[in-house]
This record gives structure tokens, sequence and C-alpha cells, in this order.
């Protein structure tokens, strides 16, 4: 069975282990994508012109006439002192030829006080410029930047979400090969100490409490070897966490919600529960987002929510607008946490539902904890710190991983050419000595 589990190890580990290692990396890196993204780009994220703020709606009509192939999807309806207005945008349909317009920019930023284009970009592009780097690193987190094709949008996210249910599976696959073998006895200092010169046999726990260290002056392999187990066993549960909060997020719809509504209730969601349609035919509203704000805030109000409205985003492909309601800066630093939205069918204004931190089902809160755990929110500022940590944590598994996967190899190659050798040296000397005919 050990032998089994080793080869299944091995080849879990040299699947995952190059796309693991760069969401390593780029998550201990993108738990601070806010702060980075400001600090590389001021003149993105700083307002220059004081003076009275425009409204809202103001800003997205400014913003659609100057390019009319575009419709504002997202805008804030608060804005934070000091900086631009943060708008994302989608490409219209083009009338003439059916399909969307080709739009080179999804995000724009927009001086509130005057109204004025700070900057375009395109969030998530295949760059490293300093305008595109945080984008760029937190899309190839959760999707390794796979093209969308075939009209679907998520092979990316279908892709990541794979290699989460493989690295689950194989956290417990490596836990049980840190194990000391059944009635093994110590002999080489590889599992653990020496066995004392009586001969004594040392209990369990002295057998494995080895994998658990890093010995100081090893070898390299043996420091490798080291590093990933005593890593992986100290901090099993956070990696398992980190392996089944990616499935949850990349896989929410095609696996996670269905098994969890088998297992509990979970309460419908318009976003989740409706078909989406085709990505070159978005539904378009009927409903105003000035309507759609009177009609949510109508709901708050009858609800007691104190929190004032932030934030609106229409959702071409549901045809559902959803207006979120929360205190300024709780949007980006809370992991969604204190973030309450109420669902507007877009065409009738009929109230489809919405999400409220920390209400509903158990299943309903599982739901809701999985990006918070996953990106160190749940925790604050400490959280973040630690799941930065764990970045680099699974990228040093991963790195140490293929490293000994080479070792070994390189070990099992060189025995099966001597092994190779030794048999034809051998064969060579048992073959009968074949004399030359002599004749008269």
């Amino acid at each position: 069975m050990r032998s089994i589990f080793t080869v299944a190890h091995r080849w879990a580990g040299l699947f995952i282990g190059v796309f693991l290692f760069i969401a390593g990396l780029t998550g201990a890196v993108i738990s601070w994508d806010h702060e980075l993204d400001e600090w590389l780009n001021p003149h993105l994220f700083d307002a220059k012109a004081t003076g009275t703020p425009l409204s809202p709606f103001e800003l997205v009509r400014r913003v659609e006439a100057a390019d009319p192939k575009i419709q504002v999807t997202f805008f804030p309806l608060t804005y934070e002192e000091g900086h631009n207005a943060k708008l994302f945008v989608e490409p219209r349909v083009n009338p003439a030829t059916g399909a969307l317009h080709t739009v080179a920019y999804n995000q724009v930023f927009v001086e509130p006080a005057s109204g004025e284009i700070a900057g375009r970009r395109y969030w998530g592009a295949i760059s490293l410029d300093t305008e595109n780097l945080l984008p760029f690193l937190y899309k190839l987190h959760y999707s390794m930047h796979i093209p969308d094709f075939w009209g679907i949008d998520r092979w990316g996210l279908w892709f990541m979400g794979i290699v989460g249910i493989v690295w689950m599976f194989d956290c417990f696959v490596g836990f049980y090969l840190t194990l000391p073998r059944k009635g093994a006895q110590a002999t080489n200092g590889m599992d653990a100490d020496r066995a004392s010169s009586d001969g004594a046999r040392r209990t369990w726990w002295e057998r494995w409490k080895p994998a658990w260290k890093i010995k100081r002056g090893a070898s390299a392999y043996r420091l490798n070897l080291d590093l990933h187990r005593a890593f992986g066993l100290w901090l099993w549960m956070m990696l398992f966490i980190l392996a089944f909060t990616s499935i949850s997020m990349n896989l929410n719809n095609e696996v996670v919600r269905p098994i969890l509504s088998r297992l509990s209730t979970l309460t419908p969601d318009a976003f989740d529960d409706r078909t989406p349609a085709a990505l070159n035919k978005p539904i378009a509203p009927k409903l105003s987002s000035e309507q759609a704000l009177e009609i949510a805030s109508g709901i708050a109000r009858e609800r007691g929510w104190v929190e004032p409205a932030g934030s609106i985003f229409y959702g071409r492909l549901h045809g559902l607008f959803a207006v979120s309601f929360f205190q300024p800066g709780d949007d980006h630093g809370s992991g969604g946490m204190g973030v309450k939205m109420i669902f507007l069918d877009g065409a009738t204004g009929a109230h489809q539902g919405g999400r409220v931190p920390w209400k509903g089902t158990a299943a309903d809160i599982f739901m809701q904890l999985q990006f918070p755990l996953h990106s160190g929110r749940i925790a604050g500022v400490p959280g973040r710190a630690f799941l930065s940590f764990m970045g680099l944590v699974v990228a040093l598994l991963s790195a140490t991983g293929i490293y000994i996967w080479f070792k070994k190899r390189g070990a099992r190659l060189s025995r099966a050419v001597a092994q190779r050798e030794q048999a034809e040296f051998i064969e060579k000397r048992q073959a009968p000595i074949r004399r030359p005919l002599v004749t008269d």
C-alpha cells in the first residue's frame, strides 16, 4: 500500500508542482494587491482635482459618452478620500456584426471632482508593466491566464479547480508517507534517530519525530527532504484549507454547491442559479441604475440596514443588478464579510434575493467563509500577512518536491545503468569461448 501511495504522491506532485509554485508566489503578493496597486500607479488612483465631487451617475454618463462602444457595468456610489473612482466596463454589441465591439480596456479611473478620465487599463492583461502588474498576477493566481475559447471563459478556473482537487487529496497522501513504517526499526537516521546501542526498539512517536525537524548541517538532498516534510506537517491544516477553498471558489457551481446542497440547505442565489447568456449576447437592462438604487435602498431601509449604498454592478449575462451596502473601505478590506447585497431583476426591478454576511443556513455561511479563509482577510491584516507566508510555503513545498524527484530519479537511473552493465559483464564472463576451427 505504501508503494502505491508513494507513486501517487510522486505523480500528483509532478502534475501540480509548477502550478502551485506559481500560485504560491503570486498569492504571497496579491494578499496586498490593493495597497501595492495604489503604490505602483498613483497616476491612476490619486485624485488631483479638488472640489465637490460629481454624482456617480454623472461619471457613468461621461465615461459612456467618451466611448459609445462600452457599457459601464460596475461603479462606486461613494468615493475614497483623495482617490479616483474606479469603474469597470464591458463592450457593447456591434449592431452591424452581432459581435461584441473590440475594446482595449475594461477598467476606467475617473476624477470625482472634474469627471476627467485619469487612465484606462485592461484588468488581467498579460503584461508586466506597472499599470498591469498586480491585475496580471491576480488573474495568474487563479486561472494561469488560460485563454477563453468555444465561447467559454472558465477554462482557467476549471483547470486550477482540478489542481486544487489533486492537491487536497495529495495532502492526505503526503501526510501518510511521513508516518513511520509499521514495525520498522530505525536504521539510518533518514526516518528516525539511530536505534540505541542496546538494540531497544524506539516508540512510534520517537520514530516519527524526526519528520517534524530540520537537521542542521545536512546535505542538500537531506535539507530539501526535511524542509518538504517538516513544513508539510507543521502547516498541514492550513495547506488543506488553502486547497479546499481553492476548489470551492474555482468550482463553486460545478462541484461544491451541488454536493453541499445534498448535505445541507443552500439558500437560492440568483447569480449562481440562473443560466448565464452567451458572452456575445448580453442581456440589456430595462431598469436604469438610478431606479435600481432607489428600489434597493427601499428594501435596505425596510430591513433596518444602516450601511450606505456603496456600489452598483450589473451582471449582463444574468440580467441582474447587484447593489452593495457597506461602510467605506469594507469592499476591499474585509474579503466580502462586511458587504451586504440586494439583487434585482434588470428587466422588472423585482427583488431576487441577495447576500448578507453571516446570515442564512449553515451551508450559506460555509460558502461565505471560503474567500475570507483563502485570502486571510478573516483575520484582518495579521491574517493577510500569514497568508503571504503560506504562499511562500506552498512555493517552497513545490520546489523541494520537484528537487527530491529529480535526485531520486537520477539515483534510479544510475542504479539501472549499473545493473545493466553488471548483467552485461556477467553475461560475457559466462559465455562459452569460441575457438577458431583448425583444418589441415
